[in-house]
C-alpha cells in the first residue's frame, strides 16, 4: 500500500487531539480553589474573623503587615468598630492578630484566583484553545467572580458601623453567590468533555426537571445555612430529632410581620433548615427508587450518587447541630453542600 494512503488512513483512525483538556483542568482548579475560599470564609465566620480588616485595598491589601507600625495601625483601626468596643474589648494585639490572619488569607486567596482566572485565560487566547461558542460562559465566570468580590465587601461593611457582626442577609447573598460561580464552573467545565458518540435517545425531559427541581432545593438549603450562620442559629437547639422536646416546637413565630422569623428567630430560621433537609433527602429517595425500578443504567448511576450525597449531607449537619457545631464538621458539611449542588447540576445533563 501506498505510504501516503497509509498515513492518510492512520489520521483517520486516530483521535483527535483534545485541545480543550488544559481548559478543563484550568476550570476543575478554579472550582477547588473556590471550594477552599468558601471554606476559608466559613472559618472567618465560625473565628469571627470577617471584622478584622476594617478597609479594603485591592492592591496594596496583598501585603500583611510587616513591622510593629502597621501591625497597631490595623489594631487600631479595629478598635473603633462595635465588634470590639461591646464584644471583643479584652483582645490584646497577639490576639486580634489570630482573627487577622484569617481574613487576610481569605482575601489573598480572593486576589490569587482572580489571576488564575486571568492569566490562564490569556494564555489559552494565544494557544487559540478558546472559540467564540465559550465566549459567553467565560465572560459570565469572569463578571460571577467580579461580583462576588463586591459582595464579600458590602458583606463586611455592614458590620462597620452599628452592628457587631455582618448582616445575616448580606452573608446569605454572598454565599449564594459562591455556590452559583462554583456551579457554573464546573458546569461549564463538564460540557466541554469530548462526547464520545451521540445518544440515540433525546435526553429525558421529565428527569432534567427533576434534578433542576432537587438542585433548587439545594441551593435554597444552601441559603438558610447561611441564615443559620449568621445568626448563630446552629448554637441553639442542640438535639435531634426533636426540637425543644417537641417535633414542632412552640414559638416559631413571634416575630411581625411573619416573615422575618424565617431569618431573624433563632428557632425558626433552624426549623426551617431542618424541615427543608428533610424534604431534600425525600426527594432524593424517591428520585433513586423510581430510577432503580427501571433497570441498570446510567441514569441510575446518578441518582445513586446524588442520594449518597444527601444522605451524607444529612448525617453531617445532624452531627455538627448535636455537637455544637466543631468547626471541622461545620466547615465539610458546607463543602459537601456545594459539591453535591454542582453534581446534581451536572446530572441534568446526562438523563438520557
Amino acid at each position: 500500500m501506498n505510504l501516503s494512503v497509509q498515513s492518510a488512513i492512520n489520521t483517520l483512525e486516530a483521535p483527535a487531539p483534545d485541545r480543550l483538556k488544559p481548559v478543563r483542568i484550568w476550570l476543575y482548579v478554579l472550582a477547588a480553589m473556590i471550594l477552599l475560599m468558601v471554606s476559608i470564609g466559613g472559618m472567618t465566620r465560625l473565628t469571627d474573623s470577617g471584622l478584622s480588616i476594617t478597609s479594603w485595598k485591592p492592591i496594596s491589601g496583598m501585603i500583611p503587615p510587616l513591622s510593629l507600625q502597621d501591625w497597631q495601625a490595623e489594631f487600631d483601626a479595629y478598635k473603633q468598630i462595635p465588634e470590639f468596643t461591646q464584644q471583643n474589648f479584652w483582645m490584646d494585639l497577639e490576639a486580634f492578630k489570630s482573627i487577622f490572619w484569617w481574613e487576610w488569607g481569605h482575601r489573598f486567596l480572593g486576589r490569587v484566583i482572580g489571576l488564575a482566572f486571568a492569566i490562564p485565560f490569556v494564555i489559552f487566547l494565544f494557544q487559540r484553545r478558546l472559540s467564540w461558542r465559550l465566549a459567553p460562559s467565560l465572560a459570565t465566570l469572569f463578571v460571577l467572580g467580579g461580583f462576588q468580590g463586591f459582595l464579600g465587601w458590602w458583606m463586611v461593611s455592614s458590620g462597620l458601623s452599628e452592628r457587631v457582626d455582618v448582616s445575616q442577609y448580606r452573608l446569605a447573598a454572598h454565599l449564594s453567590a459562591a455556590s452559583i460561580l462554583f456551579v457554573a464552573i464546573v458546569f461549564v467545565a463538564n460540557r466541554l468533555v469530548p462526547q464520545k458518540s451521540v445518544s440515540p435517545h433525546p435526553p429525558k425531559r421529565l428527569w432534567q426537571l427533576a434534578f433542576w427541581g432537587l438542585a433548587l432545593l439545594v441551593f435554597l438549603q444552601i441559603i438558610m445555612g447561611a441564615f443559620v450562620a449568621g445568626i448563630d442559629a446552629g448554637f441553639g437547639f442542640n438535639t435531634w430529632p426533636l426540637m425543644e422536646g417537641k417535633w414542632i416546637p412552640d414559638n416559631l413565630a413571634p416575630l411581625s410581620p411573619l416573615w422575618l422569623n424565617l431569618f431573624e428567630n433563632h428557632l425558626t430560621v433552624q426549623f426551617t433548615h431542618r424541615m427543608l433537609g428533610y424534604v431534600i433527602g425525600v426527594v432524593a429517595l424517591v428520585m433513586f427508587i423510581f430510577q432503580a425500578g427501571q433497570g441498570p443504567s446510567p441514569l441510575h448511576d446518578w441518582t445513586r450518587l446524588v442520594l449518597l450525597l444527601i444522605v451524607a449531607q444529612i448525617l453531617l449537619g445532624i452531627l455538627t447541630l448535636v455537637l455544637v457545631v466543631p468547626i471541622p464538621l461545620a466547615l465539610a458539611h458546607q463543602a459537601l453542600a456545594f459539591v453535591a449542588l454542582s453534581v446534581i447540576v451536572v446530572a441534568t445533563t446526562k438523563t438520557s
